[in-house]
């Protein structure tokens, strides 16, 4: 993400004492070490400018909930954005430079789209991309199956909805299955791994990094 970030000419400062946003904590009911873990992270990010992350359930967490946990007015947090929502939406940039020659589908994940309302501008970056064959599976939109602590109370309903959603990436004949949340692409790596599947998880950061060898 930073090399990508460089490349289009920002300036990249990465904090080596952050931690977690805090949404594990959050989500299980333990809203006091969130909050504690949540202050932090706003200290730790303060100085800058706009802040970019990879994962768009982490920046759900900070844009959408911790006016909540918090009681803090949304605005507040207006600065913090998902890696592809800064490219498109802000830094208005389309083109990377990057070269993929790989044919890649895409796993919409349920806080980017549902909470953010990501969906567009994954594809129209990948569509970019020197090589690429975009091929969208059915029902992209559908959850994996992981949602965080989900996947641990109710192992097997996760997995179930994560071989559905493996099996519906599989039958598009792609090689590489995308997403913006590297939570998702860890489940379906484990479930994809498991049946020995060819296909293989990728995150868009990673596609949107790769150059033609020179």
């Amino acid at each position: 993400m930073a090399r990508v970030l460089r490349r289009i000419g920002c300036d990249i400062n990465f904090p080596k004492e952050q931690t977690c946003c805090g949404q594990p904590a959050f989500n299980s009911g333990y809203w006091d070490d969130a909050k504690a873990v949540a202050e932090r992270f706003l200290r730790i990010f303060d100085q800058g400018e706009c802040v970019v992350g990879p994962s768009g359930s982490c920046i759900t967490m900070v844009r959408k909930f911790y006016p909540e946990l918090l009681t803090q007015p949304e605005d507040k947090f207006s600065k913090y954005y998902e890696f592809s929502e800064f490219l498109t939406n802000v830094a208005k940039v389309e083109d990377v430079g990057a070269s993929f020659t790989h044919k890649v589908t895409v796993h919409d994940s349920c806080h980017a789209l549902r909470e953010l309302g990501i969906s567009d501008g994954p594809r129209q970056l990948l569509r970019k991309v020197k090589g690429l064959e975009l091929i969208e599976m059915s029902h992209a939109e559908e959850c994996c199956g992981f949602g965080g602590t989900f996947a641990v109370k109710f192992g097997m309903i996760s997995s179930a909805m994560g071989e559905t959603k493996s099996q519906n990436a599989e039958m598009t004949g792609a090689e590489f299955v995308t997403s913006i949340d590297p939570s998702c692409l860890m489940h379906l790596d484990g479930v994809l791994r498991k049946k020995q599947s060819a296909l293989q998880t990728i995150h868009l950061a990673s596609i949107l990094a790769s150059e033609a060898a020179q």
